[in-house]
């Protein structure tokens, strides 16, 4: 097998994303052959002996890629030092054991809905950067009712403290009781991106549900499940042209 970078064997084997395995190796807590390994470096795993934080690189996990309904309150986290809930947890045990199934972007935890979990780092990559084209689809309640004045802003993109946004699809769904429920279609995800412009433009956020990611929808997931992606939602996801 020829020799390969370090950073793609260590997501392969199921240990988070390529960022995550650079970050191993920024750390130093990559080796090959008994020397510590730097970002670039490469290796055979079927010759050479890889070890990370001292114990051997496991071979290329099988692939995973999971859909999650998930509920507020829960985080986007493999694991947090509160001992908080979170994502991995609403996964049977022979699911989080060694999988190295990670979140596959983020919804903050007062969020709730559609969530990709995957263990290819790869995968994670497409899925995120928005060169992909990969849309994703909210239903958001806000306070108040915004006028068209303020659609047309949050359409044509609000500009947050990082910069500019992108045009966002926005739909007007329904007005209740001094409520509103918005449909957004957006093809960026910054943190905390929908309730930061919400609150800019004076309707700040009740509930945020995500619904879909491209054409893959919640359809009848309840919260708190999940589901493995057949074929062919796969490979849409992969190549949605």
């Amino acid at each position: 097998m020829a020799a390969e970078r370090l950073q793609k064997l260590i997501a392969a084997a199921g240990l988070g994303s390529r960022r995550s395995a650079e970050a191993l190796l920024r750390s130093g807590r990559v080796a090959v052959n008994g020397a510590v390994a730097r970002i670039g470096d490469r290796a055979d795993p079927l010759q050479d002996r890889i070890e990370v934080d001292g114990r051997p690189l496991g071979r290329a996990a099988r692939p995973l890629l999971l859909l999650l309904n998930k509920p507020a309150g829960v985080l986007c986290s493999c694991h947090d030092p509160h001992n908080r809930p979170t994502v991995l947890d609403l996964l049977p045990a022979e699911l989080r054991r060694g999988r190295g199934l990670h979140p596959v972007g983020r919804l903050d935890a007062d969020s709730r809905g559609a969530l990709l979990l995957t263990n290819q780092g790869d995968l994670t990559l497409r899925l995120t950067h928005p060169r992909y084209g990969h849309t994703k689809t909210y239903r958001v309640w806000v306070e108040g009712e915004p006028s068209p004045t303020s659609l047309r802003r949050w359409a044509a993109g609000i500009p947050l403290e990082e910069g500019p946004s992108q045009p966002v699809g926005v739909t007007l769904l329904r007005r209740c009781s001094g409520r509103s429920l918005l449909n957004l279609c957006m093809g960026e995800g910054r943190n905390r991106q929908i309730r930061r412009t919400a609150a800019l433009l004076g309707h700040p956020v009740l509930d945020l549900c995500r619904v879909a990611i491209g054409t893959l929808t919640l359809a009848d997931l309840p919260e708190g499940g999940w589901r493995h992606l057949d074929r062919q939602e796969w490979d849409h996801l992969v190549d949605p042209s």
